[in-house]
């Protein structure tokens, strides 16, 4: 099989190897989005798709808008028998779809039609869902809505939060891919078309957020906090100074006395906090220009006491 595959972030690098590493399966280039400035130094990096294609010594192929002429010939010379997009991040146009002989396929990760959209992974553990997983998906004009070959399910934890998911995900989706081109080349792949009906959709996350809203309920504030780690983060605010929140405990208990967002106790054992519902108990946290570290350190270094508001 003749392969172009398509991707750009650290979710795509296992379904590049392995489709590299699979027996019948001969990747001819690898199309990625073009090197971005990234840190403080403003210097010009790779994605980490194209660091693995360097890697196997894969050609590799850039381009602001793949669906261009010129770049659409420069695939077609590889005449491949299957487009494999995985988390690449640029809408294929219908000369890019019907290029290969077989077919364009997707992997994305979410139970489809649930989650369509930029941020599946984020936001299956913000709604509190204890069930997500990966889909392939021949690929057509809109996004995410191709007709479904194969999904496989993924027990949320409530230990995971978007960085554990996201890497179990990564590597599931991965076998599921080789599993999906085997089936399609051999003629013995299933086809079903998603209900629209039963469409959601996930779209881009930003910083914003991340933003605790203290009137939420603990668990809904418990759910945030994990399905923005490690990014974007949430975050609220500490006597007017930005306090990031790595994780937090949802309490039984409540504290009729104080109000939502209000430090009701601190101690070595963390800082408990006021919710809509609830109380949580703040275990890791960051303040501005400070490393990450224990509540209960946090405590021993601030003079922070019952009462204080946060957000």
């Amino acid at each position: 099989m003749n392969i172009i595959f398509m991707g750009t972030p650290i979710f795509a690098v296992p379904s590049l190897k392995n489709i590299i590493q699979a027996d019948g399966c001969d990747v001819k280039a690898v199309v990625t989005q073009p090197d971005r400035k990234k840190g403080r130094g403003q210097k010009s990096q790779p994605s980490p798709v194209k660091k693995t294609a360097q890697k196997y010594n894969l050609p590799v192929l850039q381009s602001e808008n793949i669906n261009q002429a010129e770049f659409i010939e420069s695939m077609q010379k590889y005449q491949p028998d299957f487009i494999v997009v995985v988390a690449f991040g640029q809408k294929l146009a219908e000369e890019v779809l019907n290029l290969p002989k077989f077919a364009c396929i997707n992997l994305h990760a979410s139970l489809l039609p649930k989650y369509r959209g930029a941020s599946p992974i984020h936001q299956a553990i913000i709604n509190g869902d204890k069930l997500t997983g990966n889909t392939t998906m021949y690929m057509g004009a809109g996004w995410d809505n191709g007709d479904i070959i194969y999904q496989q399910e993924v027990k949320i934890k409530r230990s995971d939060n978007v960085g554990s998911l996201h890497d179990k995900l990564a590597i599931k989706g991965a076998q599921l891919l080789v599993q999906t081109l085997e089936d399609i080349y051999a003629g013995q792949a299933p086809r079903q078309p998603q209900v629209e009906a039963e469409a959601t959709y996930a779209g881009k996350i930003d910083k914003s957020i991340g933003e605790i809203d203290w009137h939420d309920s603990a668990e809904d504030i418990f759910n945030l906090v994990r399905g923005v780690n490690p990014w974007p983060g949430a975050f609220t605010y500490l006597d007017g100074k930005l306090l990031k929140i790595w994780r937090v405990e949802p309490l039984s208990e409540n504290a009729a006395d104080y109000s939502a967002g209000q430090v009701v106790g601190c101690s070595e054992k963390g800082i408990i906090v006021k919710t809509g519902n609830g109380l949580v108990r703040i275990a890791k946290l960051q303040l501005a220009s400070r490393k990450k570290m224990d509540s209960g350190e946090f405590v021993c270094g601030y003079d922070l006491k019952a009462g204080k508001k946060l957000g």
